[in-house]
């Protein structure tokens, strides 16, 4: 019998510099949450961050303490095209996984570490996918 593995990739991006954080952690919810709004607090501790998230259950818990340098705004519901991360995650697939079979999930995950932090350090690329003139204008 075969058994479905899964990784998830958390990740957010500023639309005015294309600066991506990722994180690849074991499950969707809210601990896992947890940690990735600290560690993105952590990485940019002198900044004001408004996280962008849709509506999915562990975005929302009540267990969340949010850190004090980020504010979480939530869009409205069925409209994940107005988050800038959808589109990188877009990318990704294309690029990094189009036509890939893996023989694990550890095989998986590596080459998703790698193709993440390959996209953490092309700030340009990352921009030009997430900088839509209407949210630029709106900053």
């Amino acid at each position: 019998m075969v058994t479905q593995q899964y990784t998830y990739a958390y990740a957010a991006v500023s639309v005015s510099d294309g600066i991506l954080d990722t994180l690849i952690l074991p499950h969707v919810n809210s601990e896992c949450m947890q940690l990735f709004l600290d560690e993105v607090a952590a990485r940019h501790p002198k900044d004001r961050i408004a996280m962008i998230l849709d509506g999915a259950g562990w975005h929302k818990s009540s267990t969340l303490k949010i850190p004090k340098n980020l504010l979480l705004v939530s869009l409205p519901p069925y409209a994940p095209e107005l988050n800038p991360v959808e589109h990188v995650w877009d990318e990704l697939r294309e690029k990094a996984f189009g036509n890939l079979v893996f023989d694990s999930i550890e095989a998986l995950e590596d080459q998703l570490e790698v193709s993440l932090k390959a996209m953490e350090l092309d700030t340009p690329r990352v921009h030009s996918i997430v900088a839509w003139p209407w949210i630029i204008s709106a900053l």
